[in-house]
Order: structure tokens, then sequence, then C-alpha cells
């Protein structure tokens, strides 16, 4: 897990505005789209948030559709794609097997200490052929080469990362669906700035890093706090979404 989860029912008032808005929104489903078969005609994109990459899911032929555990969230999805989310935990989708033809999981296997229950049941509700899309390895696209993370990095390497790509892939093996060639985009909006990484290390973003060792935090809170341009963004992060293919 690499972080600690948020209060996403909290968050929804402000994640656009705190995770790179639409610009980054826009690449992600832009990049999704590059991965699902031409011939797809659902596509499930879980944890879905405030449907902002939902909504740029779109494609002829393509209907969309949205799930995700936090009410707070649904609401501000359903503005954006009336009718086509639906509360849910990731684990216990409420649809049939073989049902859809593309399941997306943008910027949440992280998260989550429950990973390969997710990859299982996203291979359950998938028809043959059809492809589950899937950020990993989402802490080393934020690792730019930036003064940060000459700071963060120890930290970050040691942190057990439930998005790993080669523990991603051996959940997907187990579970029928075979690895295809995926892609990589841009998190616009999303370089770090010493001060809003202090921020983040305050409220617990990266908790899950060091548990227990507040002592951690307070000494890499004061290491940022001294570095230049406190203010200036780093490079952006670049993240890498996998593809995995369900076999008939």
């Amino acid at each position: 897990m690499a972080e600690t989860v948020l209060d996403y029912e909290a968050e929804a008032a402000h994640y656009d505005r705190t995770r790179g808005g639409v610009p980054r929104a826009g690449a992600a489903a832009e990049a999704v789209l590059r991965l699902v078969p031409p011939g797809a005609r659902t596509l499930l994109d879980l944890a879905c948030g405030t449907g902002l990459v939902t909504e740029r899911l779109t494609r002829p032929g393509l209907r969309v559709y949205g799930a995700d555990a936090a009410q707070a969230m649904l609401r501000v999805a359903d503005g954006r794609v009336p009718g086509r989310v639906v509360r849910s935990d990731a684990r216990r989708l409420p649809l049939p097997d073989a049902s859809v033809d593309a399941v997306g999981a943008v910027w949440l296997l992280h998260l989550v200490p429950f990973a390969a229950e997710i990859v299982a049941e996203a291979a359950r509700v998938l028809r043959p052929g059809g492809v589950l899309v899937a950020t990993v390895d989402k802490d080393a696209a934020h690792d730019v080469g930036s003064d940060i993370d000459e700071i963060l990095r120890p930290h970050r390497s040691a942190a057990a990362a439930s998005d790993r790509a080669d523990l991603i892939t051996g959940h997907a093996a187990a579970h029928g669906l075979e690895p295809a060639p995926g892609t990589h985009f841009t998190g616009y909006g999303q370089g770090a700035t010493p001060r809003d990484t202090v921020r983040k290390l305050r409220v617990g973003h990266f908790a899950s890093w060091f548990p227990g060792d507040p002592a951690t935090a307070e000494t890499l809170t004061a290491a940022l706090a001294v570095l230049p341009d406190q203010d200036r963004p780093r490079a952006e992060p670049r993240y890498r979404l996998a593809c995995f293919v369900r076999r008939g």
C-alpha cells in the first residue's frame, strides 16, 4: 500500500482541483482508450471518483459506466455521466460473469491492500477477449529525479507497493488474464512542490512508508522545508498503464 487511504467522501469537493484537473484526466482517458479493443462495446471504470476521466472515455459504439465506493464522489460523477454510475466495492461488482468488454482501474491499485481481489473480480466480469487496463508502479512514476525525490526515494523504494507491476501480472495470470502491450501518459499538473509535499506528509499521505514512525515524517518535513523554490513544481510524473487480456 503506497499511501494512506484518504476520506474520499470529504475529498470529493476539491478532488479534481488538487489532482491535475481536466488535462490529467484527458491524458488518462486517451491512454486507456488506446488499449481498449476497437470492437469493445462496454467499459467499466472502477473507482471512477468524480467521473472526470469517465466522461472522457468516449468513442463511437463504446458505452462507459463507473463504479465507486464513495457516495460523495458518485454524486459529482452522476452529473457528468448521468445514470451510468453505481456505488460498489470493486471486489464485489453488481454484474454477472463475462458481462463487459473492458475494465479500467486508473489510480486505484496503489491505494488498497487487496489488489489481488480487484484483479480477480475484473477477470470474472470480463468477456473472453476483454481487457483489464490498470495503472501500475504509481510511486515509481513520481520519481523524476528532483531534489524532492532525493529526499523521498529511500523511503519510497522501501515501501511495499500493492500496485507493483510484477505483483499485478501475477494476480492477473492466476485468473486467466494474459499481459498485453501497455502504454504511458503524463500526469499533467502533478509536478510536486516542496511545500505541497510537506502538506501531504502532515496529513498522512505517505504514512505507510514508515508506519508508526512519526520521527521520520518530521525529519523529511524539515529536509523538504529548506529546499529552494518552495512553490515551483518539479517535473510531472509519467504513469504506466498495464493491459491484460481475458483468455477465451
